[in-house]
């Protein structure tokens, strides 16, 4: 069985960087996964809106593909993608939207319209971060943080991640991380030279926030590079700091699904029963 702290944690973005698998190929692959031992771990497929058109001809009589949409062209890409995805066999669980730059949370809610499924907005890391999170949690939806991506500015320090977290615990916003999460822990990709974020560090940095942790100390809990303290730590949260912790720390988007269920396993975290089909 998948244990409290991984159940629907990692989300599967197979076509995105650096994965980039094929469409022909992330589909099925998905609902390989959706069969395999580990499946309590896996959420949606996440496809961008520009994918959509091209998704009917890869569906079939299986049941509907559990999906999540992002519109990274902002509100107005995003209210096309609802109408496109209406009209195909899936199970839409969410509607992940960027905020274009400059555009502020009111005419960015306006343009959007109603949205009757899990929002998550992708809140901008600038001057704009609090009135957006004040603005989510007013309405309800769901935040959104970038961890990293393709270049150095994209990762986010600790500092400024611990901030961004403490900020949607204290508002009562959930949110979800997407980019630069290959890894349990905080780690420095030896070919890029980039210092990546650990999954388990923004879990461990989310119990924290809940339990009126300084700033400080989430700051140094997602810089805690020592891959075996931080497991013990999730290990020892317990279910109920566990739950509330994935409460707020919903979920992030991994381009393999494998790969964490590998290294959960490695740090004695996931059962080895779970990851038999993949070796």
């Amino acid at each position: 069985m998948v244990p409290t702290f991984a159940r629907g944690l990692c989300d599967d973005a197979a076509v995105f960087p650096p994965g980039l698998a094929p469409l022909t190929e992330a589909v099925p692959a998905h609902r390989a996964h959706r069969a395999a031992p580990y499946a309590e771990l896996v959420g949606p497929l996440v496809l961008p809106a520009s994918a959509l058109r091209d998704l009917d001809r890869l569906l079939d009589d299986r049941g509907p593909l559990d999906l999540s949409v992002t519109a990274p062209g902002g509100p107005c890409e995003a209210a096309k993608a609802l109408v496109t995805a209406a009209d195909l066999p899936v199970d839409l669980r969410g509607l992940e939207v960027a905020v274009p730059p400059g555009m502020r949370p009111d005419e960015f809610f306006r343009v959007l319209g109603r949205v009757d499924l899990p929002l998550y907005v992708e809140v901008p890391r600038d001057e704009r971060r609090p009135a957006m999170i004040a603005a989510i949690a007013a309405r309800g939806h769901r935040a959104k943080f970038r961890t990293g991506g393709v270049k150095a500015n994209l990762y986010p320090t600790p500092e400024e991640l611990a901030a961004a977290i403490q900020a949607v615990a204290g508002a009562g916003v959930p949110f979800k991380a997407t980019a630069g999460l290959h890894h349990p822990v905080r780690n420095t990709d030896p070919e890029t030279g980039f210092h990546q974020h650990g999954f388990l560090n923004l879990l461990l940095a989310a119990d924290a926030a809940l339990n009126g942790g300084p700033l400080g100390d989430l700051a140094a809990t997602l810089a805690d590079r020592d891959a075996r303290s931080v497991a013990h730590r999730v290990a020892r949260l317990g279910e109920s700091r566990t739950a509330a912790a994935r409460a707020l720390f919903l979920s992030f988007g991994t381009c393999s699904i494998t790969d964490p269920v590998t290294e959960l396993t490695d740090l004695g975290l996931l059962e080895p029963v779970l990851q038999e089909t993949i070796r």
